[in-house]
């Protein structure tokens, strides 16, 4: 956001939930599960209205054309209780968030009239591409306030001191590959039975090349893979802060040979990375690097010259080809039933509905990969792009746990988070009184919508109701950002 004129403030030290529109933090006990039992509605998706209308967290919504907006009720009582800065006209904020595809780490308000101009990711891209100013100062801003930071939560990096951090921050190279809007082109794949492939997925390292740097996932997923004579095959994926290329290049620099990348990575669907040179990695990494991370990386080098399978390589033919294809791999609490245990019995939805006033948040239905069904329900995406477009912020994180959850007395049910989930996981449902008498909008007459999935039970004592319930151990929520989740649940 570039503010044309008038100010903006950012509060520094966070505002509370309710005010921004999101589901305040709340736990029930062992004796209010037990009462909920009890006092479930009987009418599908019944609500009570009088909390709609008793509802002041964000205060007025309206609308001028260009979309909802949400008003904070007592600008000045949120300046004198936060700690704030004001950012007034020739500045902007907000683009290191847009660039990483990170959550925001403050919230920004308008204290007056103010203009602003708002740039897409894909509009800031090209400018930092065309304008060599910009592109310095954005860069400048993450290398000063979110870099180091970053590189420190390295497990390669662990160890060393503020100013060699300083010195690999200074060198680290920023590259982005694929698309970010990569969900609506993985729908439109979908919808036309057409299956993902090596071909949709740049390659940020190729196999055979001069390893020329350590190469840092900052966000979004990678496919590992290895040529099997004129094809390839996928042996493993890497996620959000892990790394790549330390075995060859402690290898090159130990014995002075030149060992070329054994492995192959591509982006799937939108991925950022940081690269450090090699130059880099010798002369402060490699020399102090811990003897247990010394020993891994040779060990991992002589696993790849023996041929040796990779950890991934214990699950099925096929399977990690099938959960790139799906893209499933962005899951971290994926629901996964296990067929050949599971007797159809239901029990799991039965359970889900009572957690949820009678209203199941997921279907027994989903694509299968071997004995697996990856189910319809959240799977609580380490990528959300379900909570990109919002515009009351319904759909959020849970501050504690992490949960994607939808606050539904700020839902506006327009329907943006469900038209953006890949996975049509998130359903719109009409809503009706605890009567049961459907519930229209006053002034077109049509029924109002609300925004229902998932939400992990984040309010219960125990977690996820379906797991507990289900009578043959058939169900698992598993996180698949991690090669051996599956294979783990395979192998019971």
């Amino acid at each position: 956001f570039f503010v044309i004129s008038g100010s903006a403030r950012v509060v520094l030290d966070g505002l509370p939930p309710a005010l921004l529109g999101r589901r305040s933090e709340r736990r029930t006990g062992v004796i209010g599960a037990v009462a909920r039992l009890l006092t479930n509605r009987q009418a599908p998706e019944a609500r009570n209205l009088e909390e709609y209308r008793q509802s002041r967290e964000v205060g007025e919504r309206t609308s001028d054309g260009d979309g909802p907006r949400v008003f904070l009720q007592d600008v000045p009582g949120v300046i004198d209780e936060h700690s704030t800065v004001q950012l007034g006209a020739g500045e902007f904020f907000g683009e290191i968030a847009a660039l990483g595809r990170s959550p925001r780490t403050a919230s920004v308000f308008a204290d007056q009239e103010s203009e602003l101009l708002e740039i897409r990711w894909q509009g800031l891209r090209d400018i930092r591409r065309r304008a060599d100013e910009i592109r310095a100062h954005i860069d400048a801003l993450y290398r000063e306030r979110s870099l180091v930071r970053h590189l420190q939560e390295v497990e390669e990096f662990r160890g060393l001191t503020g100013e060699q951090l300083e010195r690999i921050a200074e060198a680290t190279v920023f590259e982005s590959f694929g698309s970010f809007d990569w969900n609506i082109s993985y729908k439109r794949l979908a919808e036309a039975g057409r299956a993902s492939d090596f071909s949709d997925e740049p390659v940020i390292v190729q196999e055979g090349h001069y390893p020329n740097g350590l190469v840092l996932i900052r966000s979004g997923f990678v496919r590992v893979s290895r040529s099997v004579g004129d094809s390839e095959q996928t042996v493993s994926y890497l996620g959000k802060g892990q790394a790549y290329g330390l075995e060859e290049l402690a290898q090159n620099w130990r014995y002075e040979q030149q060992r070329p990348w054994r492995r192959t990575l591509r982006a799937i669907g939108y991925v950022d990375v940081l690269r450090v040179p090699t130059r880099v990695i010798e002369e402060i990494v490699l020399p102090g690097l811990p003897k247990e991370t010394a020993r891994k990386a040779e060990g991992d080098l002589h696993r790849a010259a023996s041929s040796a399978p990779d950890r991934a390589a214990q699950l099925e033919t096929g399977v990690l080809e099938r959960l790139m294809e799906l893209r499933l791999v962005n899951g971290s609490e994926a629901m996964v039933i296990d067929l050949d245990r599971c007797t159809r019995c239901d029990d799991c939805v039965r359970a889900c509905a009572s957690a949820h006033d009678q209203n199941p948040r997921f279907l027994r239905h989903g694509p299968q990969i071997g004995r697996f069904m990856i189910a319809n329900a959240c799977m609580h995406c380490a990528d959300p792009v379900c909570m990109i477009g919002c515009p009351t912020g319904a759909i959020h994180r849970d501050l504690s746990g992490g949960q994607v959850v939808i606050n539904d007395l700020t839902c506006i049910g327009c329907a943006t988070c469900a038209d953006s989930c890949p996975y049509h996981n998130i359903r719109m449902v009409e809503i009706r009184n605890r009567h049961g008498v459907e519930v229209r909008d006053p002034e077109s007459g049509m029924p109002i919508r609300k925004a229902t999935k998932c939400d992990l039970c984040v309010d219960l004592p125990g977690g996820p109701a379906c797991q507990r319930a289900c009578p043959h151990d058939a169900l698992r929520r598993i996180d698949l950002r991690t090669p051996n989740a599956l294979a783990e649940v395979s192998a019971r």
